[in-house]
C-alpha cells in the first residue's frame, strides 16, 4: 500500500493564515475519517470497489472519500459503518483551549 503523509505534514507544507483556520480544519476532519475508512476497509481485506457494493455507491465516491476529497454526510458515514460492520459513534466534547 502507498504510505499516505500525515496531517502534520500535509498541514506544514501550507500557510497558516488566520483565515484559514477554518478550512484546515474542516480538511483534517475529512481527511481523518477518510484514512479511518480506508484502514477498516484494508483490515477487512476489501477493495473499493467491493465497499462501494456494499454501500450503493461507485468506487470514484469511495476513493475521494478516503483521500479526504469530500466531508462526508451522517447518511454516508452510516452507510459505511454498516458496510464495515461498525458502529458510527457521533459526540459533543468540550473544545481544547487554544
Amino acid at each position: 500500500m502507498t504510505e499516505m503523509a500525515s496531517w502534520s505534514e500535509l498541514k506544514s507544507r501550507s500557510d497558516d493564515s488566520e483565515g484559514r483556520r477554518r478550512g484546515y480544519q474542516d480538511a483534517k476532519d475529512a481527511f481523518e475519517l477518510g484514512a479511518r475508512v480506508r484502514a477498516e476497509r484494508e483490515r477487512l481485506k476489501l477493495t473499493q470497489s467491493e465497499l462501494a457494493a456494499k454501500m450503493g455507491t461507485t468506487q470514484p465516491t469511495i476513493a475521494r472519500l478516503e483521500a479526504g476529497g469530500v466531508t462526508p454526510s451522517l447518511d454516508t458515514l452510516h452507510r459505511a459503518a454498516n458496510a464495515l460492520g461498525l458502529e458510527l459513534v457521533v459526540d459533543f466534547r468540550e473544545a481544547a483551549s487554544a
